[in-house]
């Protein structure tokens, strides 16, 4: 029995040290792998026996072919690439709504605005000069078109961002797709009776597909027994017993904007987090340039509804034929108050002034507008146009479109005064700017017809400046729409608040890159080959494998001696 079982230990040893070779091999050769896990041949030693008073040895067994990889590292380069990705998408559009907005430039908002308000402080200095007029509708007109600009390339980059979602998502379905089918073959492999041997190159692709999903979108793995994984994201799950849930999307809109939501296929569940990839251009789309658009609208708002409150009550060089209001009500017979209309109009009054060009006598009448909410009496369009319609040489009138038109009979001019309700300006009635935000903001194109039309007095000639001088001070004044600070102060907050996020969320990306970093070193480490290492173990394995040959070579010297006797 004893050179018998000698023979047999060896002959196991050299198919133990030819299995380690080749292990070796196998790493050797994928050390440049992307996302290869060093494997090793895991041996144990054999159970001995007893003979003749001894107890003698077997030699050793393999415990299979295992992956070096430790999980808890791996969960946390998981987390590590779930939070670099949002960060750094984050970050990136942080950069490009700077860009937008051009703050270091020479064209960028705040000196357009300042133009326009330098442009009305001439004709607060030269009323009587038409052509410094012409030069408010010009700078007006170039700030409304800044505007429109900048909320159209922040509009193009969140439908960029819609986009990326979608294609995130397309991809995210894919690596599902790809675990789950990976997770059937490595099961399948292992429970075939392997000696506890892993799947290394499978488990391998498998990782791979894991530590991109985390980078789209935070993950949570728990490897069964089986060998198979199951991957959570959230409350809910993308792999679970063999079972799979992709992420859809449905097309909704905000903020004049087409964008998407992203919700889990079987529980119809949304996706609500601000992490990874996916949350972060959902974040960046919705809640970075999603609340400048908002800012931005509120700035234009501010910018719109104050001038023309100011301006609806002054008087240009000479009054209107026929105005139509560039502003419409759906519903005629709502109060003004209940109408929809961008600027809500309250209980007040203004004055119309019919002109007669011919006797320059001038007739004026008080139009109230009653909106106290009392006795169910509150003016409607309706109201208001026959309340006019009743003004001598005046009639008017509302098309189909809910607009209401005013047209004086020949020989005859339109002029307003002392609007404390602001109907007019809600109406946008002898207002300088038409449109409601900052998609549609513009001068209003009656005056860009006729800059005889601009309200720079109140009627007292062609040297009054009164109305032009109340617009050049409504730029510095606080305002309330802008939560009692001035147009200047308040756009200079949101840059502010733009400029010192962006910084800190750049930071914030070279941290969690750093951090990233050091994670991947510590599993290069851990996991990776290194060629050196394996060198050293082939040479060993080999002087091992010819001291198991020089073993067998002996027994046979024996065995010969044995016979010869």
């Amino acid at each position: 029995m004893g050179l018998n079982a000698t023979l047999m230990t060896a002959g196991r040893s050299l198919e133990l040290f030819t299995a380690g070779i080749q292990v070796s091999g196998q790493n050797v050769a994928n050390a440049n792998t992307p996302g290869y896990v060093r494997e090793e041949l895991n041996l144990g030693t054999n159970t001995p026996y007893e003979a003749g008073g001894l107890i003698l040895g077997t030699g050793a067994r393999d415990n299979g072919i295992r992956q070096q990889l430790d999980y808890h590292l791996e969960q946390q380069l998981h987390a590590a690439n779930t939070d670099a990705g949002s960060a750094e998408i984050r970050s990136e559009v942080y950069g490009r709504l700077e860009l937008i907005l051009g703050e270091l430039g020479s064209g960028d908002l705040s000196s357009q605005l300042n133009a326009f308000s330098a442009s009305i402080n001439e004709v607060v200095n030269q009323p009587e000069l038409i052509s410094n007029r012409q030069v408010v509708l010009q700078e007006g007109a170039q700030l409304a078109t800044s505007i429109q600009d900048i909320r159209a390339n922040v509009d193009r980059a969140r439908n960029g961002l819609t986009s990326d979602v979608k294609g995130f998502v397309d991809e995210i379905n894919g690596l599902v797709d790809s675990i789950a089918k990976l997770n059937t073959q490595i099961v399948r492999q292992e429970s075939a009776g392997l000696n506890g041997s892993q799947a290394g190159g499978l488990r391998s692709e498998r990782l791979t597909a894991l530590n991109r999903l985390s980078e789209l979108i935070p993950i949570r793995t728990v490897e069964l027994k089986t060998g198979s994984i199951d991957v959570h994201s959230g409350s809910d799950f993308l792999v679970l017993n063999g079972n799979s849930q992709h992420l859809e999307t449905e097309t909704k809109s905000d903020r004049g904007v087409i964008t998407n939501e992203v919700v889990f296929s079987k529980t119809k569940a949304s996706f609500v987090s601000t992490s990874g990839e996916l949350g972060g251009a959902i974040d960046a789309r919705d809640n970075i340039l999603g609340t400048f658009a908002d800012d931005l609208d509120t700035y234009t708002q501010a910018v719109i509804q104050e001038v023309n409150l100011i301006h609806a009550s002054g008087e240009g060089l000479k009054g209107y034929e026929s105005v139509t209001s560039t502003n419409a009500i759906e519903d005629t017979s709502a109060s003004l108050n209940a109408a929809g209309l961008g600027l809500t109009p309250k209980h007040g009054s203004f004055e119309i002034k019919i002109y007669d060009q011919a006797t320059e006598a001038t007739i004026t009448t008080r139009i109230n507008i009653d909106l106290d909410g009392l006795n169910g009496n509150d003016t409607s369009l309706d109201d208001l146009q026959a309340a006019l319609d009743a003004i001598g040489n005046l009639s008017a009138s509302i098309d189909n479109r809910g607009q209401l038109t005013l047209s004086a009979d020949a020989g005859y001019e339109i002029k307003f005064s002392n609007d404390t309700s602001g109907t007019l300006a809600a109406l946008g009635i002898n207002t300088f700017f038409q449109g409601k935000d900052s998609n549609d903001i513009a001068v209003n194109e009656t005056l860009k017809k006729d800059p005889f039309l601009f309200a720079a007095g109140l009627g007292n000639g062609p040297g009054d400046n009164l109305n032009a001088q109340s617009l050049a001070t409504f730029f510095t004044k606080p305002s309330g729409r802008l939560g009692n600070a001035s147009l200047d102060d308040f756009y200079s907050g949101v840059t502010s608040q733009i400029a010192s996020s962006s910084a800190a969320e750049s930071a914030l990306a070279t941290g969690f890159n750093s951090f990233h970093n050091s994670l991947s070193g510590l599993r290069l480490q851990n996991s990776g080959v290194s060629l050196d290492e394996e060198a050293i173990n082939i040479m060993e394995l080999q002087q091992s494998y010819a001291a198991a040959a020089r073993i067998i070579s002996t027994v046979d010297e024996l065995f010969n001696v044995l016979l010869s006797i």
